[in-house]
């Protein structure tokens, strides 16, 4: 297995393409590009420290819904439901 340093994942929505692009950078050229902008703390402990599917589906709902804050044209593919489901 190949050994990869610890590095962030960016989710960027291209409208123009209708299209997501994920990408893997380092945390250290991260940094600079980050300090001071918003930052939503995900606690592991408040889930239990599971990663399951429902903590991915929450996790997912929350980015897409950050970023129709400043793309709002997506929303009109969305339906997801933030909150837990029973």
């Amino acid at each position: 297995m190949t050994n990869h340093p610890p590095y962030s994942v960016v989710l960027t929505y291209i409208e123009d393409r209708q299209e997501f692009a994920v990408q893997a950078i380092d945390r250290a050229r991260l940094g600079p590009v980050v300090a001071g902008t918003l930052e939503v703390p995900i606690l592991l402990d408040e889930h239990n420290f599971r990663l399951d599917d429902a903590f991915a589906r929450r996790l997912g709902a929350a980015m897409l819904s950050l970023i129709a804050l400043g793309q709002p044209d997506i929303r009109k593919y969305m339906s997801v439901t933030e909150d837990p489901i029973d």
